[in-house]
């Protein structure tokens, strides 16, 4: 079936990388691309692509509703990124109030579409996108995702790369939020079965907690993650098309509203995707002592993001 994407931020370093790749996807039809500034340019340059899907370009508060008429899928990548010493949590004001302004409009226009959120801090603006559906009087969350999909990336490429593995037949689950110690990889559920001295587990679980930083301080002020999170946001927006689409089997880790962990209301845990968002959560799962231990530590920060973002809307 033809399906229309939007890409929110799609001028930014996250969103033309992105754009590129969706372009690339036999399963999009119509690309969408919404920005403040550039749009035009960004469209233009893209449309020269001999791929089927039509691009068109909206710039501005006012073809924001035109860009998510129809839409199927919105990844929203907008905001500011990270840069050396900051904290994801330091882009909490800037992106907050993007963020549930752009979820504002797709509560408005397009509340059936995934929304696919990868603004930071997502802890928190997965919150403030449920929230502002909650003001619009849309009830049904089942939709929602931050996108933490570059964690799994991330960690598929380090075990790769640590155990002589190919990485693309990695498949390491990743559970939790998507900051810091917040990111629990599932090392003792990799596949291929792997094992792990606990030097080995404690060196590759700080890698990749810490991985986004990594690349922070490698571009020195030049920006955060892009590339890497463009691939990652454009998988997790393919295989939103394929649950569309009616797959079977689709699973992708996202953060969502859940109440898998009972002293949290959002959790990210592999999830079965199907038309109408969140077929199924396939919950935590088996863990290790380490892992258990890594999801108790996580719970307090995990709940100060919630209520940051909760209350941000609450207030605004």
């Amino acid at each position: 079936r033809s399906q229309k994407v939007a890409v929110l931020g799609a001028s930014g370093g996250i969103g033309q990388p992105m754009s590129l790749l969706l372009k690339q996807s036999p399963l999009v039809t119509d690309l969408a691309l919404y920005d403040v500034a550039h749009t035009p340019g960004v469209a233009a340059d893209l449309s020269h692509i001999n791929t089927p899907s039509k691009v068109a370009g909206y710039t501005g508060p006012d073809e924001l509703s035109k860009a998510l008429e129809g839409c199927s899928v919105v990844v929203i990548p907008a905001g500011v990124p990270r840069k050396p010493g900051m904290t994801r949590d330091d882009l909490f004001n800037t992106n907050a109030s993007i963020v549930q302004s752009l979820t504002d409009a797709c509560a408005r226009v397009c509340p059936d579409a995934f929304i696919c959120i990868i603004s930071n801090p997502v802890n928190s603006t997965v919150p403030i996108a449920v929230e502002t559906f909650k003001k619009a009087g849309v009830t049904n969350f089942n939709r929602i995702f931050g996108v933490t999909t570059l964690d799994i990336v991330r960690a598929n490429t380090f075990v790769a790369e640590a155990k002589g593995f190919s990485a693309s037949e990695v498949n390491v689950p990743v559970i939790g939020g998507h900051a810091g110690i917040t990111i629990i990889p599932l090392l003792s559920r990799t596949s291929p079965k792997a094992s792990f001295s606990d030097d080995e587990i404690a060196a590759l679980t700080d890698r990749i907690q810490n991985a986004g930083t990594e690349v922070v301080n490698a571009k020195a002020g030049a920006g955060s993650a892009t590339l890497s999170m463009a691939y990652a946001g454009a998988r997790f927006a393919v295989n939103a098309m394929r649950a569309v689409n009616g797959e079977k089997d689709v699973v992708e880790c996202a953060y969502i509203k859940s109440d898998i962990v009972p002293e949290l209301t959002y959790f990210s845990t592999p999830l079965v995707l199907g038309p109408n968002g969140t077929e199924k959560n396939l919950g935590v799962g088996q863990l290790s002592d380490y892992e258990s231990k890594l999801v108790q530590e996580s719970i307090a920060e995990l709940k100060g993001s919630i209520k940051k973002g909760e209350e941000f809307v609450a207030n605004h």
